[in-house]
This record gives C-alpha cells, structure tokens and sequence, in this order.
C-alpha cells in the first residue's frame, strides 16, 4: 500500500515486543507505515532472551 516514491501511507502502535511483535513492526515498516512499538520493559525481545539454548543438542542458538 505505500506509494510509488516511498512516502509513508500513516502510523501504527504495535504493543508488545516479543518476537510477534517485532516482526509485526517489520511487517508495516516494509508496507510503508510509519511503526511505534510499545513495551513494558526496558528492553525488546520478550522471553527469546532466555531461549539461548537448542533442544535436544543443548548447543548456543545465539
């Protein structure tokens, strides 16, 4: 839905910035929206931070 010469088409909040989150503020960033993402914590990532390990092989996902 963005225009031919790049301008953005409007805005959107996306609450929450877990995984889902983010992807969906990359999702609307690439469709032309201009993306706010909104979370409670300091950081973004919500609870991949604590999956750094692969089951069954035990090795870094990082």
């Amino acid at each position: 839905m963005s225009s031919a010469k790049g301008n953005k088409i409007g805005s959107v909040m996306v609450v929450g910035g877990g995984i889902a989150g983010m992807q969906s503020a990359l999702d609307l960033a690439n469709s032309g929206y201009y993306v706010y993402l909104l979370d409670k914590t300091s950081a973004i990532g919500g609870l991949m931070s604590q999956l750094d390990k692969t089951f069954p092989t035990n090795d870094c996902a990082m």
